[in-house]
């Protein structure tokens, strides 16, 4: 996944929303909702095929996990374990703070390769490092708009940047439009000023194809593969709304996934 935008503790209708886009090959293959796992707790999410695990996992609790890859120029070391069971991990806590405990204490981040992951809940959001040699480095952060691509989420940029102003006033967007303006934003084309000479080359200084650069991508063998919206209610007995495009949200009308709880 490429681009995740949490909306943690600002909307009046929803403590926690997550909207998400997966930029991936066109070709790989991937199951777009499913139930990942039965009970105790229950998650729903998307499935890859080919590595296994998922991009973004949400419980019966409200708890919501999302990944993005740190790019790789010489591809994933297929020996390590996959980055799609961090997601499922994190989910399978009752709440956001439990699942950074147990990163914190169980993960290493040398089994996988490089990511970054958000975990919120309707209380607490967590940023979660994968990139580094020792521990997972578990940041708590603050309420707020939290944009996260293929950086850190320290380091911004003219993408998460671009994302930000058009996110500008969702807090005050009533909940009835709430989605329809997450779709808008996951199905933005316009490339940002200033982003082909910030990120415009990968870690061996080749050059990018520009559309990267968009919330929604699209080039001839990559691009946004799936899009997806989660609404956690203020209920704690309550269970997510969680919305699904089978491939980008400019095209592909989201899927309401609720009935599989």
């Amino acid at each position: 996944m490429c681009l995740l935008v949490v909306l943690s503790r600002v909307h009046a209708d929803f403590p926690l929303v997550v909207a998400a886009n997966r930029d991936e090959l066109l070709e790989r293959p991937a199951v777009p909702m499913t139930v990942l796992r039965e009970r105790d707790p229950r998650i729903l999410g998307g499935k890859d095929e080919l590595a296994g695990g998922t991009w973004l996992a949400v419980n019966e609790h409200g708890v919501v996990a999302g990944l993005t890859n740190r790019p790789m120029p010489e591809g994933r070391d297929t020996t390590k374990r996959s980055r799609g069971d961090l997601p499922l991990f994190l989910a399978e806590h009752t709440s956001a703070a439990a699942a950074g405990t147990g990163a914190r204490d169980t993960l290493v981040p040398s089994d996988y390769n490089p990511c970054w992951l958000l975990v919120g809940d309707r209380t607490d959001l967590f940023a979660v490092d994968m990139t580094g040699a020792g521990a997972p480095l578990i940041t708590e952060l603050p309420p707020g708009v939290h944009i996260l691509e293929n950086r850190s989420i320290t380091a911004p940029t003219p993408k998460t940047a671009h994302v930000r102003r058009l996110l500008d006033d969702i807090a005050s967007v009533p909940g009835g439009a709430l989605v329809d303006r997450l779709r808008a934003v996951m199905s933005d084309h316009q490339v940002p000023e200033g982003w082909l000479e910030a990120v415009g080359t990968d870690d061996k200084g080749r050059e990018v194809p520009p559309e990267v650069g968009a919330p929604c991508v699209h080039t001839e063998k990559f691009g946004t593969r799936w899009s997806g919206i989660v609404t956690v209610p203020r209920g704690s007995g309550e269970a997510p709304t969680v919305r699904y495009a089978d491939g980008p949200a400019c095209a592909v009308a989201y899927a309401d996934a609720s009935t599989l709880w």
